[in-house]
């Protein structure tokens, strides 16, 4: 029986755990499904035990389809959703509150007076522009706003984290309260320059750090599975990244200025910018991309809130595709979009537009808009924004982009990558297998064993398709200018 690294990449809709082999082949895949609630217009949350039980069935999924024992995990790497958060009880492990999901809103004013009284303040120690799409805020309300929190925080029983740290903590059979830099940085409470928790900002927020998991490499030992607690298995947890960190290294982009973006959810974009952060002008976000042995590296993020849940929306909100896969064949049915434009701001705008009051708008119909056009619409909204993004990359770091590796689950879906190869004027490459995330973190795992060392990551990247422009730079630009009238008529529809 051979020996394997599990990959848990837990995103916002669901969680996926591969069993890679050591030259990190998937041999096995299990899935679960998260639950989305949404209890109040703009409000986002999961259910944080749900999660872990997701993981844990997933787990089991792919342990049973490699017919693999407890014994043949040999470590473990965990990827997660990014800057949602969630309190619980250390001593039981009970969650206070549901977690609060990175799509919610209910903080924009909160992070907009931020902004305006310490905007200056956070962009130089933390490199971040105030927003509620990062976990202070977040923390800070659940603590203000679930009454067990002051109790809990008065007997020191009082844990605060991503969902690194949730999941970690399960595993381990709560032993363990832990992250590493890339997913700190996501939280508006690290220090880029000290790489540890600001004692100035988190005063600010009322946040005690010792409430925080401890900060550490993404790749070491970060506590023993509990079998009982997981699956009888007992191999150590060797990674924690960030998901989208997690791709970037999947992706092999370890040189300065490469690039990747995975479409899943939303859709996120990270330029490697080597062993210095650079303060964007455009609202983009440095961040860590990762730490092995002291040493960060460090991106450029864009995200868009909204890519493959417009398409849930099609399917779930109108019923107007059965699934996913439906998507592209209707988009192709339809020579154009008919005039029709779609801006999905269903959680506001994401930079460079950056705007939490933002409202998802369709414009542009007539009497001969058919439900193809919409989904049509819907499909180049995701590479619009995409497209956004990378002018705004460029423009903040001066290097030119010449090719984007594309990984996700809309990587599947061939209109949407021809159209975002026409948007963006340059190839797209996508690889052999669409788990970059999981895989990159059952890489950094086996770095974490000694197995691996960072350099060996640009020989994970395998193409399997490539997709490059055919249309004209005239054509690129109208289209684009057409998708900018939209996106202006869609700002600031919440902000009275």
């Amino acid at each position: 029986m051979g020996k394997y690294i599990l990959g848990i990449d837990q995103g916002t809709t669901g969680v996926t755990v591969i069993l890679f082999d050591p030259d990190f082949s998937p041999v096995a895949r299990g899935y679960r499904e998260i639950t989305q609630l949404y209890p109040k217009a703009g409000w986002v949350e999961h259910d944080p035990v749900e999660i872990f039980d997701a993981v844990r069935a997933a787990t089991a999924e792919a342990m049973a389809i490699a017919n693999a024992s407890p014994s043949d995990i040999i470590a473990i790497g965990i990827d997660h959703e990014g800057e949602s958060v969630v309190l619980w009880d250390a001593e039981t492990g009970k969650p206070v509150s549901p977690a609060i999901v990175w799509q919610d809103k209910r903080t924009a004013p909160r992070a907009e007076a931020l902004q305006q009284e310490y905007g200056s303040l956070f962009r130089e120690k933390t490199g971040l522009i105030p927003d509620s799409y990062f976990s202070a805020t977040k923390i800070e309300w659940i603590l203000h706003n679930v009454p067990e929190c002051g109790e809990l925080y008065s007997q020191g029983r009082l844990f605060a984290g991503n969902m690194d740290a949730w999941l970690l903590y399960g595993i381990t059979g709560k032993k363990a309260h832990k992250t590493d830099a890339s997913t700190a940085s996501r939280t508006m409470l690290y220090n880029l320059k000290t790489g540890a928790w600001d004692k100035e900002i988190c005063a600010i927020f009322g946040i005690d750090p010792a409430i925080l998991p401890e900060i550490g490499d993404s790749a070491g030992c970060f506590g023993y599975a509990d079998p009982d607690a997981f699956l009888g298995i007992t191999a150590p947890v060797t990674a924690l990244l960030n998901d989208q960190q997690a791709a970037l290294l999947g992706q092999g982009c370890i040189v300065r200025g490469s690039v990747k973006a995975t479409y899943g959810t939303g859709c996120f974009m990270l330029m490697n910018t080597g062993d210095a952060p650079i303060l964007s002008e455009s609202g983009l976000i440095p961040t860590v991309a990762w730490q092995f042995e002291g040493k960060r590296t460090f991106a450029l993020d864009g995200g868009v809130y909204i890519a493959g849940a417009a398409i849930q929306w099609l399917r779930d909100g109108l019923g107007i595709i059965g699934s996913a896969k439906e998507s592209a064949a209707l988009a192709i049915s339809v020579k154009d979009n008919g005039g029709v434009y779609f801006v999905p701001a269903f959680s506001g705008l994401s930079a460079p537009h950056r705007d939490p009051f933002a409202t998802g708008l369709m414009i542009g119909i007539t009497g001969g808009t058919t439900s193809a056009h919409v989904v049509r619409a819907t499909e180049e909204s995701i590479a619009y924004q995409v497209a956004d993004l990378a002018a705004a990359m460029v423009k903040d770091t001066g290097i030119p982009l010449t090719l984007l590796r594309c990984d996700g689950g809309a990587v599947r879906d061939e209109f949407l990558m021809q159209f975002s190869a026409d948007m963006l004027g340059i190839p797209l490459e996508i690889p052999s297998s669409a788990e970059a995330t999981a895989r990159g973190v059952a890489f950094a795992a086996a770095i974490g064993i000694g197995l691996a060392s960072p350099k060996d990551a640009a020989e994970l990247f395998k193409a399997k398709a490539r997709y490059a422009p055919k249309i004209t730079t005239a054509e690129r630009d109208s289209m684009l200018r057409e998708w900018h009238r939209a996106l202006e008529r869609a700002k600031g529809w919440y902000k009275k």
